[in-house]
């Protein structure tokens, strides 16, 4: 469990650090109601630094830098739209349950949006909590063993990564720990 706590701090550490350094060395634009990153001289240089170091880290930075100028879902507030923008985020870099996605961005120890508001950006999203499931299984798998009743209670727990049991048997089944 020691383990598995340091793993997923590393991981949110990485998250913390990335969005910093994208958030950071972006210029934020609004036109005709449309939220969009524009840095394109920002953007390469720093992935480049990345990709010397880690390219499976400027993979990430290229995909959530990409994810940036997508279309917001309208009628948002900007609040709601903020939130988007990093539940984004975190789903490029690891699995979330809908749960625990709300709670990272509502969280004082994590973003501090309003409960509120990062449920409408979580629920905005359309994001399958299946899909999303079988990554936190394989992530959990690739840690540590597990058996299928172990991952599946990682899973779902409260004090875990919050799935519905359904959610996370599915995970768990996909990611074969199950047989």
């Amino acid at each position: 469990m020691k383990k598995l706590l340091k793993w997923l701090a590393i991981i949110f550490v990485g998250l913390l650090i990335i969005g910093f350094i994208v958030g950071k060395d972006s210029a934020e634009v609004e036109t005709a109601g449309v939220d969009a990153i524009e840095a394109p001289s920002k953007q390469p240089v720093v992935a480049e630094s990345f990709e010397q170091s880690d390219p499976v880290v400027a993979n990430v930075v290229d995909e959530v830098v990409a994810e940036e100028v997508e279309v917001q879902p309208e009628g948002l507030s900007r609040p709601q739209k903020n939130a988007v923008r990093s539940a984004k985020q975190y789903v490029s870099m690891t699995g979330f349950s809908r749960d625990g996605l709300i709670e990272q961005l509502s969280s004082e120890y994590g973003d501090g949006y309003e409960v509120n508001d990062s449920t409408v950006a979580v629920d905005s999203l359309g994001i399958d909590w299946n899909e999303q499931a079988v990554r936190s299984a394989e992530q959990y798998l690739n840690m540590t063993g597990f058996s299928c009743d172990g991952l599946i209670e990682q899973l779902s727990s409260s004090a875990g990564s919050k799935y519905t049991v359904s959610e996370a048997t599915y995970g768990a089944q996909q990611a074969g720990a199950c047989s």
